[in-house]
């Protein structure tokens, strides 16, 4: 593999990482064993609570990285329902509790088909969106408030995989377009049963083609290396 060149690989990106974090110590790495700088990015970011799967384009193939952004994405989310965080995830503690005695399977599967679709979804406040050059989290963390305008994000496909009715937990199988927030998701889908939720965990599982599976292991991302430069 020709990595100053330009190729295309993944890693799975570790718990309480940023996305920057994890490309940078793969370009370290990668700098070291080749000798040379190597130009590399992301195609996509990962919140740093969430894991699974980060896109990575060395050399001349950084020029794919808006191609490869515009992919459908797969996750698996858990979140906890009756509660709401700032951050819509466990970054920060509950800021307020909600009625779930009245939450059940059936209520779950009678509103998931809203958020099928082409749908209207505001971003998280604690994200990466820009607010007049500034980064919205940035603008939070200062303590300024912040209003976000709604996008047109796409849902295709919403799988329930696990709910415990007496925890009030649930685990759900997104698939989605380019710029869908999970945590939003969990937002909306809290208010939509007429209580809160917020997510728990999120593991990205797949990018276009590429599965959680083809990736390489984070910690073993200087062995996987030195046996791809040798073939």
């Amino acid at each position: 593999m020709d990595f100053l060149k330009g190729e295309i690989m993944a890693v799975d990106k570790p718990y309480r990482m940023s996305s920057f974090g994890a490309l940078a110590h793969v370009r370290y790495v990668m700098s070291k064993r080749l000798g040379k700088k190597v130009k590399i990015g992301h195609a996509g970011t990962l919140d740093p609570l969430a894991t699974g799967v980060l896109v990575l384009c060395t050399g001349k193939k950084t020029k794919l990285i808006e191609q490869l952004q515009t992919h459908t994405k797969e996750y698996v989310a858990t979140m906890q329902l009756g509660a709401t965080t700032d951050s819509y995830d466990r970054e920060h503690t509950v800021n307020r509790t909600y009625p779930k005695e009245h939450i059940s399977l059936e209520l779950i599967r009678s509103v998931l088909p809203q958020f099928i679709g082409d749908i209207s979804q505001v971003p998280p406040t604690y994200s990466a969106v820009k607010v007049n050059g500034d980064r919205a989290y940035s603008l939070r963390r200062k303590g300024d408030s912040v209003e976000l305008a709604p996008k047109t994000v796409r849902i295709d496909e919403i799988e329930i995989l696990d709910f415990n009715a007496h925890e009030k937990t649930l685990a759900i199988r997104v698939v989605c377009g380019k710029g869908t927030y999970i945590r939003a998701l969990a937002r909306d889908l809290g208010r939509a049963l007429g209580s809160g939720a917020f997510l728990t965990s999120l593991r990205r599982t797949r990018v276009g083609d590429i599965r959680v599976e083809d990736c390489v292991d984070f910690d073993n991302v200087a062995e996987w290396l030195d046996k791809v430069l040798t073939e």
